[in-house]
């Protein structure tokens, strides 16, 4: 008696199993990633808000040196010294009552330095150029002092920075 088999074999079942697992573990980590991709640029888009937000209100001001997002009554708070490890770019001059501010976005921590110099001065009109920067990095300052990054995807991600610039009229002081 010649009997003839119809369906799958063992083997093929378990081929056909092994492609889906593949498929079904890449599909998750493509989401995993998408998700980590996704909660970086939140952060990001925060943080450039933020940066933007200081400039512009600070610049009204007319960089002044008594400038302090504290008063702004948006979460903004006086977090002490620069701690160790903030470092900046070259060039952007003093930070504003050499501190850093703090606030937290969408949970993210963050630290703000201020930073001024008059960079031209005409002495004339008496008018002086002066650049304002803002640089926020995604951290927070620890009790004893010392600066730590909130969540390690975010370790690597270099500091959103602006810069502007105000003129200062010899009545401006």
């Amino acid at each position: 008696m010649d009997r003839k088999y119809e369906g799958f074999t063992l083997i093929e079942q378990m081929v056909a199993a092994a492609v889906l697992a593949v498929a079904t573990l890449g599909t998750l980590g493509y989401q995993y990633h998408a998700a980590t991709m996704g909660r970086i640029a939140r952060g990001q888009i925060g943080a450039a808000r933020a940066a933007h937000l200081l400039l512009v209100d600070w610049k009204s001001t007319g960089g002044s040196k008594e400038y302090d997002p504290a008063g702004l009554g948006l979460g903004f708070s006086e977090r002490g010294a620069v701690p160790a490890g903030f470092t900046t770019p070259a060039g952007l001059g003093t930070t504003l009552n050499d501190m850093v501010y703090g606030i937290t976005l969408d949970g993210l921590p963050m630290l703000a330095a201020l930073k001024y110099q008059d960079v031209d001065k005409d002495t004339q009109t008496q008018t002086t150029l002066r650049q304002l920067a803002v640089i926020l990095r995604f951290a927070q300052v620890n009790p004893d002092g010392s600066m730590s990054t909130p969540e390690s995807r975010f370790v690597d991600l270099p500091p959103v920075t602006m810069v502007t610039y105000v003129r200062l009229d010899g009545s401006d002081g």
